[in-house]
């Protein structure tokens, strides 16, 4: 999760508005942290409960990445010594909605489904106030997305 601009953000139309959301709607709600040595177990039940295979490696977000919280893709996801569980469920969401070769969704309508769909699973944010004010932020969000390496 990189909090700044980059060239990636000009295809990535909702990041930023992702973000704002996510400091109004979700931070202030959950101040839960989730240690480094516990990450990887928490994404690999995530996995298993979701009926995936494969769950991908946490590995520690290097030194020199002080932009950024955080980041993942299908392979990988990269965090701190500490991170806070939204955060970590924000880069579960990014793994799920990309590619092994790195395409995907970005901060896009499928990402945010999947998101959103892990918040209230394992947050036990309220599901309708939280796609309300999603919308109401125009962020798109698309239907009851599946992770976009299981076919349908």
């Amino acid at each position: 999760m990189n909090r700044k601009s980059s060239p990636q953000a000009a295809r990535d139309h909702q990041r930023s508005c992702v973000y704002a959301w996510e400091d109004r709607a979700v931070a202030p709600h959950d101040r839960s942290t989730v240690p480094f040595a516990a990450a990887q177990g928490m994404v690999e039940a995530i996995w298993s409960e979701t009926g995936l295979l494969y769950p991908p490696r946490v590995e520690p977000l290097p030194a020199g990445f002080r932009n950024r919280m955080a980041d993942a893709n299908r392979l990988a996801i990269r965090l701190p010594p500490e991170t806070p569980s939204w955060c970590l469920l924000h880069e579960i969401a990014h793994a799920m909605s990309s590619e092994h070769d790195g395409s995907g969704d970005g901060h896009g309508a499928i990402f945010m489904s999947l998101y959103l769909q892990l918040l209230v699973r394992y947050l036990r944010f309220d599901g309708a106030a939280l796609q309300a004010s999603a919308r109401a932020s125009g962020l798109q969000v698309a239907d009851k997305a599946q992770p976009t390496f299981v076919a349908p």
